[in-house]
């Protein structure tokens, strides 16, 4: 017999579990090669109620559960168990003169701390008794002691583990106890690393020492000194596989980054299964309208948006973002940032679209969505605008910014023409700002208050970009205004679009060229206005 086939037989089991999902079906499966089974409170008297033969902890230990069961494993008898190498005449020795039974197995799932923390108004108390104090340590227990032991962590093994058992007659080997002891310990770095993300954030601005400070100490601070990490390090869960990534050759799957909201926590009330590339498009959709306050519709292909529009109805809004390109929303993602009513849904499904994504759905609305059996319809918790990380792999490393949460307001623009822009104008210069963020560089987008008319992206040259989006334009150019994610480097692109019959024009400014960008609004009489904030978007 190989090393990695060395058998070990189950005699006697420890279950204490908070998802109870299978563990009377698996208890019993132990009960088929006579393992004595050692349970903990609420496990103990579902296992009982289910009729099967159990011994309470307490009965092991001699001592009873205690402090609301925050104490009932912690207890030699438990670890020494656990930890005892069975080959070590020591150990062996010690086990006897303490009266100490070893355990083979460990079925522990942990206190539901991720569950609790994504509950809306939960408090720190209640998050903090959801801390597994005795599960880690026994799971960890058993994980060092894999040779002797086998620990099992998830619902999703207990078939797995009763196959083995009954293959090899009421014992494991060596390869399964090494494979489960790995998926152990990394369950336990997961649960472990989502408790300081959790703290510091409950804890964030109400004690004496805060974030930043602790960002001054010589452990936490960075070569910059910047409130960036020296260390950063993700925690990812698998949701689901996906059928391929961006392209049929390539494996893809979701994970789950343990935020609450965004697309990767959208429920999918109908429709065939997310692909890939349509999380990466309805992602772009989500937070194009997760910016604006007003009731907004975006259409987006390939992450730019086709057509983004504001009304007082959904139907209008959507109406409004369809005729910036009807053509090109063929087989789009419809966002909104309201709850989608009949008139709506039934605007939305005349033409075919792969998903529509919004915070809800009135009953009349799901159901003419659902008729759409190709319709992917997700139901989405925005985003808030707190300044968490985002994170861009290149090869050999990792790039990581602050999110762009900038909102522009009226108080931060500089009018720099001589003709100051009306307020008809400025709200136009507002909202297609907002739709320019979103767009990528080099982009210029050409609206009316509450409606684009043309969008040119991801251009090399920006003078480019202005051209393309009068080109692509479905509604007269003619009396829009125009936005530009980033600075005029000549005067160019300002005399292209004047061409097209633009009025006002808003950009962050900062040119070596600027007085002679300005220059070229006078002259032809156009309202120009800087932000002094670029949003390029790569």
């Amino acid at each position: 017999m190989t090393e990695q086939n060395r058998l070990r037989r189950i005699e006697r089991a420890l279950i204490s579990v908070s998802d109870k999902t299978g563990i009377i079906e698996f208890a019993r499966a132990l009960r088929e090669f006579n393992i004595e089974i050692i349970s903990t409170g609420g496990t103990a008297k579902h296992l009982r109620e289910a009729g099967i033969e159990i011994r309470d902890i307490s009965a092991l230990t001699g001592y009873p559960e205690m402090m609301d069961g925050r104490l009932k494993t912690l207890h030699p008898r438990v670890h020494g168990a656990l930890l005892a190498l069975r080959d070590n005449s020591e150990h062996v020795r010690a086990m006897q003169e303490h009266e100490i039974e070893p355990i083979d197995m460990v079925v522990v799932n942990l206190y539901p701390f991720e569950e609790t923390i994504k509950r809306e108004g939960v408090t720190l108390e209640e998050a903090i008794e959801q801390i597994d104090i005795g599960g880690p340590a026994m799971i960890r227990s058993a994980a060092k002691n894999f040779r002797d032991v086998a620990v099992i962590v998830s619902p999703t093994n207990y078939s797995f583990v009763v196959e083995q058992l009954r293959k090899h007659s009421g014992a494991l080997a060596l390869g399964t106890r090494a494979a489960l002891a790995e998926q152990a310990f990394r369950r336990t770095s997961q649960y472990d690393e989502l408790i300081p993300m959790y703290l510091g954030h409950a804890f964030g601005g109400s004690f004496e020492t805060t974030h930043s400070q602790m960002a001054s100490f010589p452990w936490q601070r960075t070569p910059s000194d910047s409130d960036l990490p020296v260390f950063e390090k993700w925690r990812l869960t698998k949701v689901r596989e996906l059928r391929y990534g961006e392209n049929p050759h390539q494996q893809a799957a979701l994970y789950d980054s343990g935020e609450t909201g965004g697309v990767a926590n959208a429920e999918l009330l109908s429709g065939k299964e997310m692909s890939y590339n349509n999380y990466v498009d309805a992602d772009a959709a989500w937070q194009l309208v997760s910016d604006f306050e007003e009731t907004t519709c975006a259409i987006i292909k390939h992450t730019n948006p086709a057509g983004v529009g504001q009304g007082e109805r959904d139907e209008v809004a959507y109406r409004k973002a369809l005729a910036t390109d009807p053509l090109s929303a063929f087989g789009g993602i419809v966002a909104f940032n309201r709850a989608v009513d009949e008139p709506a849904a039934r605007a939305v499904v005349e033409i075919f679209t792969e998903v529509i994504i919004a915070p809800d759905y009135d009953p009349a609305s799901l159901e003419i969505l659902k008729a759409k059996k190709n319709l992917r319809v997700l139901k989405a918790v925005p985003m808030n605008d707190v300044e968490t990380l985002e994170y861009r792999q290149i090869s050999g490393g990792m790039l990581i910014q602050t999110r762009d949460t900038h909102r522009l307001r009226h108080s931060d623009l500089r009018v720099v023409s001589e003709r100051k822009p009306t307020e008809e104008e400025l709200t136009a210069l507002l909202f297609a700002w907002k739709v320019c963020k979103h767009t990528k560089s080099n982009a210029i987008v050409y609206a009316r208050a509450g409606q684009t008319v043309g969008v040119g992206a991801g251009q090399m040259s920006r003078v480019d970009s202005v051209k393309l989006g009068a080109m692509r334009a479905q509604l007269p150019v003619k009396g829009s205004v125009l936005a530009s994610d980033a600075f005029f480097p000549f005067r160019d692109g300002i005399d292209e679009a004047a061409k097209h019959g633009i009025t006002a024009v808003i950009q962050p400014g900062g040119s070596m060229k600027d007085s002679e960008v300005i220059a070229a609004a006078n002259e032809h009489g156009l309202a120009m206005v800087f932000t002094g904030i670029r949003h390029f978007k790569h």
